[in-house]
């Protein structure tokens, strides 16, 4: 299997940070019972003085190069993704994509009809380099702003019930959607760094929330147990 990983700034990580990409790895490294590779066409972090996707130093330096690969953007959503999905699912190969995605679009680009339009377009542009590709996606997790922001918050609630749709409709047997649980007990006081980004405690949540849609949804790997608390 070729996994891609690709999302926002919650998934392409800051400078010094470990990612949940990097929990993913180590739950794949510890559980995953078939062949696997980690594909995508960038390896970098966000950096946050040069303002640019350009860091390197990782959290833990022995992170593998070739499982940093992800297709990632600080400030990118389901809006930049959608039209190079397909280029770059068939460029790596990828046969299946853990996608989180949305919170920037709805904070910055547009409102969650367009959003959930945007995704149903993602996912047919993925399928249309690989009709036999499959999907894990993580709805929105609302972040600080939805305390004080009652229509934002109500935008992410209602892209979440637009994309459990799109995920009931466009589902296939020879190219399944999961939908991930959002993690019931995920706060962004405790685990995020500042009311967005994962901490470590919530790379973990996220991490496992992926790992058990694939476990429950398909058999693959198995129940996630971090390897380091740290």
């Amino acid at each position: 299997m070729r996994f891609m990983f690709v999302g926002d700034s919650m998934t392409i990580g800051r400078a010094g940070d470990y990612t949940w990409r990097y929990r993913m790895w180590q739950h794949l490294a510890t559980s995953f019972d078939g062949p696997y590779e980690i594909v995508g066409p960038r390896t970098e972090l966000y950096d946050t003085v040069a303002d640019a996707p350009v860091g390197t130093s990782y959290a833990d330096p022995a992170f593998p190069a070739d499982a940093r690969r992800h297709l990632a953007g600080w400030g990118e959503g389901w809006l930049h993704m959608a039209p190079v999905v397909r280029e770059t699912v068939a460029a790596e190969q990828a046969d299946t994509l853990l996608v989180s995605l949305g919170l920037i679009d709805l904070g910055f680009y547009t409102d969650s009809a367009q959003t959930a339009l945007n995704a149903r377009h993602f996912i047919a542009e993925a399928r249309a380099a690989n009709p036999r590709v499959r999907f894990v996606l993580l709805p929105v997790i609302p972040n600080i702003r939805a305390r004080s922001d009652a229509p934002f918050a109500a935008e992410c609630d209602r892209f979440n019930e637009l994309l459990a749709k799109s995920v009931a409709d466009l589902d296939e047997p020879s190219s399944p959607l999961l939908l991930a649980s959002r993690p019931e007990s995920y706060a962004i006081d405790r685990d995020t760094y500042d009311g967005t980004h994962p901490g470590p405690s919530g790379e973990h949540k996220l991490a496992a929330a992926f790992a058990g849609a694939m476990h429950q949804g398909w058999g693959l790997g198995g129940p996630y147990t971090p390897v380091s608390r740290v």
